[in-house]
């Protein structure tokens, strides 16, 4: 009994130790990758060829790759696989470890790889490719799924095609086509007769021309951009509506007309260039201040263009330095642009021009001309008249300041100055009559006179001249008068009594004398 329980022992570890042995066998690298090179190199059925690769070197193939391997297996590498497979599988990565990054890739064959396609993958180290023709129900299947995504596509595009036979006959038109000749026509109306009868330019240029079809019961007009592209079964037609287009071109045009209307009626002279710094839009005034021809501004110049025909007409300011006439004209665009332009040209006719530039949308400039020779001459005018009136004042042994309804000093002439050892236009301040009547005070004898000027210069009802008797510190006597003159304002004046005047002279100051002084 124990002999034979042995030997069952014996027996049981004989068998552990050749399966343990087998395992160790099977479980090592070369044998292990051997069985995955098997594995990977058994097809689908539809395989004609496999190749393996450990980085880019050839590792194992199947009896199908060999026409492409040849007699140098040991010498085969990716690269060499890549050139004679790039041509019919575009899209072959350049080294298999793109495969690692990006997954598996599968490449359509073309025309000339007789509709096989590339399978190519990175498993655990090992790069696979495999070239397998696909079979006639998957391409037939797939032919009638990309057929009915065509049909579809085309059958529910927005905008109207139809093929049309070189008789002029419709054949076959997609359901926009269909519900625009049901809107325009009826539905009673022969199919085969065509909507836009009119495509001889189409066909002619191979452009999309615009062409318009009449609405019924109305004087609009439906526009389209028509394109045509001859095909065996007749002309295929693309009709894209814009009527959008073509409104807001007539919107645009009106709108332009009606800027030209309005701009004729104006005394300013216009000139808008566009982004590309060309003359797009110019009134009539334009051509009287700056006497450049009709023909000429019609001609669409360039601004420089402009600006030189300008110089040459002697309507702008000649430039000292021509040679830097050009670079004055950048930064006259420069300031345009920015809206910063404005100048007044002294032109050597005698005439003034006001210049502005400002930005449009898009890119425009405009430019303003405006002529103020009145403005300007009637400005130096009464400049003049006034600095003549000045002078006549200063001329006056009298001295005299004249306040405005707010209390502020506007004018005074040099006696006054002298008198008061003042001068209101050396300061940046304005002179007050709180000012002026610290001055007097400072300089006089005391008397209660400056109260009462501060208070007529401040008082709007009892206006009535007056006049008072005041002493400097020195003791000079000086006959102050004060009158109410236009616009609410003050005539303050100050002048030495003269001896020889007679008494009855003096007394006509007396009876509006509201200072109580004698």
């Amino acid at each position: 009994m124990q002999n034979i329980i042995s030997i069952e022992w014996l027996m049981l570890a004989t068998l552990c130790c050749a399966t343990a042995a087998v395992a160790v066998w099977w479980l090592s690298p070369e044998q292990r990758s051997k069985g995955m090179e098997q594995d990977l190199l058994v097809g689908d059925g539809r395989t004609d060829a496999v190749f393996l690769f450990d980085d880019t070197n050839l590792i194992g193939w199947s009896s199908g790759a060999r026409k492409f391997i040849g007699e140098h297996a040991e010498h085969f590498s990716w690269n060499m696989l890549r050139d004679q497979l790039a041509r019919n599988y575009p899209g072959l990565p350049q080294s298999p470890g793109f495969l690692k990054d990006v997954g598996p890739l599968v490449l359509s064959g073309t025309a000339s790889a007789e509709s096989r396609e590339a399978h190519c993958e990175w498993i655990d180290g090992i790069t696979r490719v495999q070239l397998r023709r696909s079979t006639l129900e998957e391409q037939n299947k797939s032919l009638d799924q990309e057929l009915t995504t065509l049909r579809t596509t085309v059958h529910q595009a927005p905008y109207p095609v139809w093929l049309q036979s070189d008789e002029g006959a419709v054949t076959w038109s997609n359901l926009a086509y269909d519900d625009l000749s049901h809107k325009l026509r009826g539905r009673d109306a022969e199919f085969s007769e065509p909507m836009f009868d009119n495509l001889d330019e189409p066909k002619k240029s191979g452009k999309a021309e615009r062409i318009s079809i009449p609405m019924p019961e109305s004087t609009k007009r439906l526009w389209y951009n028509i394109s045509t592209t001859e095909t065996e079964a007749g002309w295929l037609c693309h009709a894209v509506d814009v009527n959008a287009v073509v409104d807001a071109e007539v919107a645009q045009r009106n709108f332009v007309q009606t800027l030209a209307k309005t701009f004729a009626q104006l005394s300013i002279g216009l000139a808008i260039f566009d982004r590309n710094r060309q003359l797009v839009l110019f009134n009539p005034v334009l051509i009287d201040l700056t006497a450049l021809p009709a023909g000429f501004l019609s001609s669409r110049p360039t601004l420089m263009t402009f600006f030189d025909r300008l110089r040459d007409q002697r309507m702008m300011p000649e430039p000292k330095n021509y040679s830097s006439w050009r670079h004055q004209i950048e930064d006259l665009l420069e300031a345009a642009a920015e809206g910063r332009y404005q100048e007044t040209w002294s032109l050597p006719s005698g005439s003034v021009y006001s210049v502005s530039g400002r930005p449009h949308p898009d890119g425009a400039i405009a430019f303003l001309f405006e002529d103020i020779t009145a403005e300007v001459t009637l400005t130096r005018q009464f400049r003049s008249e006034l600095e003549m009136g000045q002078s006549i004042m200063d001329q006056m042994g009298e001295a005299i300041a004249v306040f405005a309804n707010d209390g502020t000093m506007t004018f005074s002439n040099e006696t006054y100055h002298s008198l008061w050892k003042m001068d209101p236009d050396a300061s940046f301040a304005k002179v007050s009559i709180m000012n002026a009547a610290r001055i007097w005070q400072d300089t006089c004898s005391a008397t209660p006179v400056w109260g009462e000027i501060r208070d007529f210069v401040a008082g709007s009802d009892g206006r009535t001249p007056w006049w008072a008797r005041v002493q400097l510190r020195d003791g000079t006597p000086l006959l102050c008068k004060v009158t109410a003159i236009q616009n609410g304002a003050t005539m303050v004046s100050f002048q030495t009594p003269e001896p020889g005047l007679p008494p009855k002279e003096q007394q006509k100051f007396a009876i509006t004398d509201q200072s109580g002084s004698v």
